[in-house]
């Protein structure tokens, strides 16, 4: 299991080694356009394609999409429908590509809300690519940083009862091998698109020490030009980790 970073120092090279994105703004893209807010996602996954193939080739390991929050069903009924068809389409038409690719695809959320045929399409995806480790793309759908922790904590209890009793032996170790993404490195860089400057109940566990980046740019827009924007900011920062800017010059 990969250390946290509250208790231990990670490395920092000039390349986040996991990068968290929350794709936002597409329906906002669509209206500037006079479109319906729809057509915004379906540009939106022309941007992951884009954003995918520019971290493999910029060897970023792990790749993290917010997809779709637990909050998301609020949406127009419409909307979040084709949302969901989008899922479905964009799993069956890209699976055989991150196959060969060497992406190996992980989707993390509370996935017993969808119909029984996207998680059966989901269950195969992840089946397909689980031999791949060139990069680990994640998708957050249906997911919500709180149901995380929760979820993590009920399993634990789960598989330890006697910590119940013993509160004071609940660590972050114990907690942290149950948590959806406990296969990954915490996030080195965040990313907001779409000009809002929140992490939306997004990986809030897993964010604690990650580096904030919030661009103006439309997710629809976001490529590999606006990806190395965000990577020259990253390499500006002073990852301290608790420390003092003397103790990093030494």
């Amino acid at each position: 299991m990969v250390r946290s970073s509250t208790l231990s120092i990670p490395e920092s090279n000039d390349i986040p080694q996991h990068l968290a994105i929350i794709m936002d703004g597409n329906g906002r893209w669509a209206t500037k356009r006079f479109l319906p807010r729809t057509a915004g996602h379906f540009r939106g996954v022309q941007a992951v394609r884009r954003v995918v193939e520019a971290c493999g080739e910029r060897g970023v390991k792990y790749l993290t999409l917010f997809a779709f929050s637990s909050e998301n069903w609020r949406r127009p009924k419409e909307e979040v429908s084709v949302l969901m068809r989008l899922f479905m389409q964009t799993l069956d038409k890209e699976i055989s590509k991150l196959e060969n690719q060497g992406v190996r695809l992980h989707i993390v959320g509370d996935l017993s809300a969808f119909e029984p045929k996207l998680q059966e399409m989901i269950k195969e995806a992840q089946a397909r690519t689980a031999g791949n480790d060139a990069l680990h793309l994640t998708i957050a759908a249906n997911y919500g940083g709180r149901w995380d922790i929760l979820q993590a904590l009920r399993k634990l209890m789960i598989a330890k009862p006697e910590l119940a009793a013993q509160s004071d032996a609940i660590a972050e170790s114990e907690l942290a091998p149950y948590l959806s993404m406990a296969y990954a490195p915490e996030p080195d860089l965040f990313i907001r698109t779409g000009g809002e400057q929140r992490i939306s109940n997004f990986l809030i566990w897993q964010l604690a020490y990650t580096e904030l980046y919030f661009s103006d740019d439309f997710w629809p827009d976001f490529g590999a030009k606006e990806l190395d924007a965000a990577f020259e900011w990253y390499r500006t920062r002073e990852r301290r980790f608790g420390r003092t800017s003397a103790q990093l010059a030494k």
